[in-house]
């Protein structure tokens, strides 16, 4: 029966159809190894957020749960071979985002410095926005915002293709944030308590048996007056002194890195669009 399959061309001689393309299967992107630990990301954050006003240690837990399965995502997409364009910028996004929650959070609790970590949001999300940007108008396609050659900038090449490199100086970063948060709840140099003492052992002051209950000086739980007296000498400030020392140097550079990268992405583009200029008006003269 297989010769009645057969094709008989302008010249009587038998020839076979051309053979069908093969389909792959029809997959989920969204349903990726990858993708599934980014959700879970997504989900520990978002439950840190809701313990970050008055319980420090479960929300650094959740915290930093979220932040090292950045590292496992990575891992489980080169694994099982699902790298996608989805999922680098779900990567990117939850990192920008959590980061910024945790800094809005430290500008809440340390008024007098607010501006610092406002320009720290401002400087994060814009160096890796151009970055992202000038990697997808100006680079390859397909191109990742990971590679970035040694002409353009050795720093920025030794940053996203050192896998070392690139985790140390991320989670020491923030180790930092994590260890201001704390400090929060337990230095009373960067947190003075609401009520101070005056000298007299019998005044109010946050700690002593004299103080009174916060209802009874509160009114709204909610207030900024409640939540910092709840917070008040909340635990002991020696762990988060040593976090945030040992982890500053780190995070430094990696603030120094950001504006590196925000000032090589601004150039790529200026560049992309003098040749952009150029090449308009080479049409134009001819």
């Amino acid at each position: 029966m297989a010769e009645s399959r057969l094709l008989v061309d302008s010249n009587s001689s038998a020839v076979r159809p051309p053979s069908l393309p093969i389909q792959e299967p029809e997959v989920n992107i969204f349903l990726f190894y990858p993708n599934l630990i980014g959700y879970l990301r997504v989900i520990l954050t978002i439950a840190s957020l809701y313990y970050m006003p008055l319980h420090p240690r479960t929300c650094s837990l959740l915290y930093s749960t979220s932040y090292l399965l950045d590292a496992l995502d990575g891992m489980a997409a080169r694994y099982f071979n699902q790298e996608t364009k989805f999922g680098i910028v779900l990567d990117m996004v939850t990192d920008r985002c959590t980061t910024s929650c945790l800094l809005v959070f430290l500008a809440s609790v340390f008024p007098r410095w607010s501006i610092i970590f406002q320009g720290l949001i401002s400087l994060d999300l814009a160096s890796h926005y151009m970055h992202m940007y000038a990697t997808l108008t100006m680079g390859e396609s397909g191109q990742s915002h990971k590679n970035v050659n040694k002409s353009k900038s050795r720093v920025l090449n030794l940053y996203y293709s050192n896998k070392v490199v690139l985790f140390t100086f991320c989670a020491m970063n923030e180790l930092f944030f994590i260890g201001l948060y704390l400090l929060a709840f337990s230095s009373p140099y960067l947190s003075p308590t609401l009520l101070q003492s005056t000298g007299n052992p019998a005044s109010l002051s946050v700690g002593t048996p004299a103080a009174p209950e916060g209802s009874i000086l509160f009114t709204s739980p909610w207030s900024a007056g409640a939540m910092e007296y709840a917070r008040a000498n909340k635990m002991d400030s020696t762990g988060p002194w040593i976090l945030a020392v040992i982890s500053f140097p780190v995070m430094l550079g990696k603030q120094i890195i950001n504006a590196i990268q925000l000032v090589k992405a601004s150039q790529w583009l200026a560049a992309g669009d003098l040749e952009g200029r150029n090449v308009r008006a080479l049409k134009k003269a001819r």
